[in-house]
C-alpha cells in the first residue's frame, strides 16, 4: 500500500526501497502497488515498466501528509497517462468539500462519526470517477465500496461499455452501524460501516454482479493509533484488521443467505487476482501458484484477537462466533509456520 510506506510509494526510489525491507520480512507473496499524487504524473510509467500492479490515489486528504490527494481533473490527467501503458487507477473514492462540510466527528458518539463521512461523498465522488473513466476511456477500480446509494449509477457505467470494477469489504458485509457501541473504536474505517439497509443493498450488488469482488482493505492499527482509553471518534486512526478472518466472515454471512462457497471464492480470490493481473494466483489450477488453505466449512470458533496473527491484538470482531476454519494455509505449495519469511516479491507480467 503506497501511502503505509515511508517514503511514501510514489517513485521509483521510493519502490526500490520499499522492496528491499519486504524482501527480509514477507510471509507471503507480495505484490507493490504504486502511487498517483499531485505532481507524479511523470513518475508513473518507470514503476509500471518495472513490474507495479498499479496506482492509487485518494479524492480527498489521505490522512497522510506524504500522500496529497487528487482533485477530479487530476485524477482525470492520471487515467490519461496510466491509460497509455494500459495500467490501472484504484480509487478512494468520497469527495473533500461534502465531508469538509459534514458535522466534526469528534467525541465517542458512533452515529456522530457516521454523520461526518456521509453517503453523499461517496456518491459524488464515485460519479466522478466514472465520468473521468468515460472521458478518458481508461481502466479504474472504486475501492471499499459502502454506500449502497452508488450502485445504480455503477451498474449504468458498466452497461454503457466502461472498464470499471467496484469492490467492497467484510465489514460493510457482516457489521452494522445499529450495532457499534458507543466509544468502539475498533469499529472506525473510512468510509464507515453504515446500517442494516445498506448492508443488505451490499449483498445484492454482489449477487447481481454490480459489485465484483471483496477485498480486506486490512488497515492494521496499533493500540494507541486507536485512542481506547477515550474512544474519540475524531482522533482513532480508521481501520480494520480483517485479513486472517475474511474468509471465516464472509462464508459465515453468505452461507445465511443460500450462497455457495465456490461463489464466496470467486469473490475473494479469483475475479480480484485477474483484475489485477496475478496470472499465478486465484485459481488451483495447473500452472498456477500452490496457494491453498484447508477450510473446514463446518466448524465454529469464537474470535479472540490475542490469538490472531496480526501484530496488532484489536479486531472489531472480539467475541464473534464464525463458521470455517483455516486449518493450514499453503503458499507456493509450502506449508505457512508464522515464524520464518519465505514469501516472494512479486512483479506484473511475473508467472
Amino acid at each position: 500500500m503506497p501511502l503505509n510506506s515511508v517514503p511514501a510509494t510514489v517513485n521509483m526510489p521510493a519502490l526500490e526501497y520499499e522492496r528491499l525491507f519486504a524482501a527480509q520480512n514477507a510471509f507471503v507473496d507480495i505484490g507493490f502497488r504504486g502511487g498517483a499524487v499531485p505532481g507524479n504524473k511523470e513518475d508513473l510509467r518507470p514503476p509500471h515498466d518495472d513490474g507495479v500492479y498499479d496506482f492509487k490515489c485518494f479524492l480527498l486528504h489521505s490522512g497522510v501528509d506524504e500522500f496529497p490527494h487528487l482533485e477530479a481533473d487530476e485524477m482525470a490527467e492520471a487515467l490519461a497517462e496510466i491509460k497509455t501503458f494500459n495500467s490501472l487507477l484504484i480509487v478512494h473514492a468520497e469527495d473533500s468539500r461534502t465531508i469538509d462540510k459534514a458535522p466534526q466527528p469528534n467525541g465517542d458518539v458512533y452515529e456522530n462519526f457516521l454523520k461526518s463521512r456521509p453517503r453523499g461523498a461517496e456518491n459524488i465522488a464515485i460519479a466522478e470517477v466514472i465520468e473521468r473513466t468515460r472521458w478518458t476511456e481508461a481502466r479504474s477500480h472504486i475501492l471499499h465500496l459502502s454506500s449502497s446509494d452508488a450502485l445504480p449509477m455503477i451498474a449504468s457505467a458498466k452497461r454503457d461499455g466502461l472498464d470499471i470494477t467496484v469492490e467492497t469489504c467484510p465489514h460493510y458485509l457482516t457489521l452494522l452501524s445499529e450495532e457499534i457501541p458507543d466509544g468502539a473504536t475498533a469499529f472506525k474505517c473510512c468510509p464507515p460501516v453504515r446500517e442494516v439497509s445498506t448492508r443488505e443493498k451490499l449483498w445484492e450488488g454482489l449477487l447481481d454482479g454490480t459489485i465484483d469482488f471483496i477485498v480486506s482493505d486490512h488497515s492494521p492499527s496499533t493500540l494507541d493509533l486507536k485512542d481506547l482509553g477515550n474512544g474519540d471518534f475524531g482522533v482513532a486512526w480508521g481501520g480494520v484488521s480483517s485479513l486472517q478472518l475474511g474468509l471465516s466472515l464472509i462464508w459465515t454471512e453468505a452461507r445465511r443467505r443460500g450462497v455457495g462457497l465456490g461463489r464466496v471464492l470467486q469473490w475473494m480470490s479469483t475475479r480480484p487476482a485477474e483484475r489485477v493481473g496475478l496470472r499465478s494466483k486465484g485459481r488451483l489450477s495447473l500452472g498456477y501458484d500452490a496457494d491453498m488453505a484447508v477450510f473446514a466449512q463446518d466448524e465454529r470458533f469464537v474470535v479472540n484477537a490475542k490469538a490472531l496473527n496480526h501484530k496488532n491484538p484489536i479486531t472489531p470482531y472480539q467475541g464473534k462466533v464464525l463458521s470455517g476454519k483455516i486449518r493450514k494455509t499453503f503458499v507456493g505449495g509450502q506449508e505457512v509456520d508464522y515464524q520464518t519469511p519465505t514469501g516472494r516479491l512479486l512483479g506484473r507480467g511475473q508467472v
